[in-house]
């Protein structure tokens, strides 16, 4: 499940500034960002929330990211700039290493903080809390809207040094993804949800157009794209 409302996460700061090297030529003219969600965990398959928890990535969760870090690779990124949690620095590593890149670490680019949701599933959440349920509003969890701020806040600095065609990839989690791509491109946040969820180890793209090009701004140009046949059921739990 992803993560959740209430109030702004606690520890979820800036992002290092990084030297940057590489390049990634795109028809697109402008720069581009490749949003990629986490390999499989534990908590994945059970349907638990897990939100800030750091579940490590499952033996299926590992040869997902390497088999979508071989493809990702070929888009030659300047950089890979990861959520702090394992779960994401671990399927971050899998396409850094292959490009002899450091991970840059970013907190703000944590799952939805869930309070006390996270560990539980789908059901136990439902039984226990149905009215926040009915609301997706937990009372001491994070909110949809700061969390898709954070997330493109990290999302512009970690563009904000790429020249026209570059591009980065930002490795994360389900839910906060989605909302950031929603912050992104400017929809109103009850639009975000129609964004459909992201397969472990999917990702989306976003790209600008060629200076000149309106309207400007981010644009999605591919969304829950990948090369495994897995249904996305939900965001992160």
């Amino acid at each position: 499940m992803e993560g959740l409302p209430g109030g702004a996460a606690a520890g979820v700061g800036a992002g290092p500034a990084a030297q940057r090297g590489g390049r990634a030529l795109s028809v697109h003219g402008g720069r581009r960002v490749v949003l990629w969600r986490h390999g499989q965990t534990l908590w994945n398959l059970e349907g638990r929330f897990q939100g800030h928890t750091d579940i490590p990535l499952t033996e299926a969760g590992r040869a997902q990211a390497a088999a979508a870090a071989e493809r990702l690779a070929s888009l030659r990124p300047a950089a890979v700039v990861s959520s702090d949690l394992s779960r994401a620095v671990v399927t971050a590593r899998a396409l850094a290493d292959r490009l002899g890149l450091d991970v840059e670490l970013d907190e703000r680019l944590r799952e939805r903080s869930g309070g006390s949701w996270e560990g539980l599933t789908g059901a136990e959440i439902r039984a226990k809390f149905p009215e926040a349920w009915a609301t997706w509003q937990p009372e001491d969890g994070e909110a949809e809207g700061p969390v898709g701020e954070r997330v493109a806040a990290a999302v512009e600095q970690a563009t904000g040094s790429l020249g026209a065609g570059e591009l980065v990839v930002v490795v994360g989690h389900g839910g906060a993804i989605r909302a950031g791509i929603g912050a992104l491109l400017r929809l109103e946040q009850p639009l975000w949800r129609r964004l459909g969820p992201l397969s472990n180890c999917a990702w989306s793209v976003l790209g600008e157009p060629p200076q000149g090009y309106q309207p400007a701004g981010w644009r999605l140009l591919e969304h829950n794209a990948g090369t495994l046949p897995e249904p996305a059921l939900s965001d992160d739990r």
